[in-house]
């Protein structure tokens, strides 16, 4: 298996990109503001519209729905009882606020926004909040659910939707791709929800770049099923996992800072690919980075792995890096792994100098950009394959490689 190759539908999914990167010609846009029904302005609207949202909270009327198919399922084809709150459905509208944190988006739903069967929609610049919980264990409820659809979402904020009731183990997520969904994700904050972050199921894909996910349960970003993510620098925390690769995922995962979460910090399991390069996995509660199956294989090159092992053991040792698979599967060089608090390594030899491998105190400037000092062994230290922006070799850690950001 060439290891530095992506999946066919990771190659499709960057040809998808480029092409949604150009500007669409809206119709018509239209104005919502106080006293609008928002949903009736959608139902109103043409295939293409632009619909902007004035600065007030827009109350969803909730409505209830069979859902013929089940996302995290084992047979698919389970019908669950759902709700919710808005529904784009048959054609592409633009959400667009008129401003982030006042145009507010109150769902009262299980699933907030729903967009099915959509070909090119987007939401910008708003809030989306206010999820209620569905009584059915099995609906994916989230601020945000796609299916069958193409949606762009940028500088949303998915947040406060915590609602949860006893009888249902799962919350409400952030965002979530069911079947055919195809999502690009940028600069969006989705954080203290009841349940993953950003979760794919079943066949969606998405390019999740700059946001920051935090204050959850489940995962972060969580890919099961086939699904396809990749996910350049995002701040991800206070989950039980960081980003997991489950199922018969792909996952391409490159300059996160994934810190505090609970138990692990990235995990790949089933028969996965994960290409973990250029993040920091740094004081999460268990362990660091874990291949977890003996089917799971990948990449892990250029990360910093430091300070995990601060809690009582959950899910796995308190350790940076466990290997609870199978270690062939697996190109393992140039990464920092350093006092994590029972050990670096964990069911593996340890790895210190083979293949570039570090364990030394990265050097921090400090513990929020996580900055190299001038004199870090990080720096000008990474796989000899990848460069930073500036042509140099790439420096170990979420500041080096080619998806940085200059500083």
């Amino acid at each position: 298996m060439d290891i530095h190759s992506l999946s066919k539908t990771v190659r499709n999914l960057l040809v998808w990109v480029t092409l949604f990167a150009v500007p669409i010609v809206s119709a018509r846009t239209l104005t919502v503001e106080r006293g609008s029904d928002l949903q009736a302005v959608i139902d109103y609207a043409a295939d293409g519209d632009t619909i902007m949202i004035g600065p007030k909270v827009f109350a969803a009327s909730p409505t209830s729905c069979i859902d013929s198919l089940c996302g995290n399922c084992a047979e698919q084809r389970t019908p669950v009882t759902a709700s919710y709150g808005f529904i784009i459905k048959d054609k592409s509208l633009h959400l667009i606020g008129e401003d982030r944190a006042r145009s507010i988006l109150r769902t009262r739903a299980g699933y907030g926004i729903f967009i099915e069967h959509s070909p090119h929609s987007s939401i910008r610049n708003l809030t989306v909040t206010g999820g209620i919980r569905d009584d059915d264990g099995n609906a994916t409820d989230a601020g945000i659910v796609v299916r069958n659809a193409n949606v762009l979402i940028v500088d949303v904020d998915v947040v406060d939707n915590g609602h949860r009731i006893d009888t249902v183990t799962v919350g409400i997520g952030g965002i979530i791709g069911r079947e055919g969904a195809e999502l690009i994700i940028d600069r969006c904050t989705i954080a203290d929800n009841g349940w993953d972050g950003i979760a794919l199921y079943r066949g969606a894909s998405a390019v999740v770049t700059d946001c920051t996910i935090k204050d959850g349960r489940g995962a972060g970003i969580g890919v099961t099923w086939d699904a396809t993510c990749i996910a350049f620098r995002n701040t991800i925390s206070g989950y039980w996992k960081g980003i997991g690769a489950f199922g018969t995922s792909w996952v391409v995962a490159h300059n996160n800072i994934v810190r505090d979460n609970l138990g692990w910090g990235m995990i790949a399991t089933g028969s996965s690919f994960m290409d973990m390069a250029n993040n920091l996995v740094y004081h999460n509660g268990n362990c660091g980075v874990a291949p977890w199956s003996t089917e799971s294989r990948g990449r892990i090159i250029n990360n910093i792995i430091v300070d995990n092992g601060w809690r009582k053991e959950w899910v796995c040792p308190c350790v940076g890096v466990w290997n609870y698979g199978d270690w062939a599967k697996w190109e393992f060089s140039h990464n920092i792994v350093w006092n994590n608090a029972e050990g670096n390594y964990r069911d593996i030899w340890d790895q210190t100098d083979i293949k570039g491998n570090l364990s030394v105190d990265p050097l921090f400037f400090d513990t929020v950009s996580f900055l190299l000092q001038s004199d870090s062994p990080a720096i000008d230290a990474g796989h000899h394959e990848v460069s930073d922006p500036d042509g140099t070799r790439s420096d170990i850690g979420p500041h080096g490689g080619p998806q940085a950001k200059m500083h």
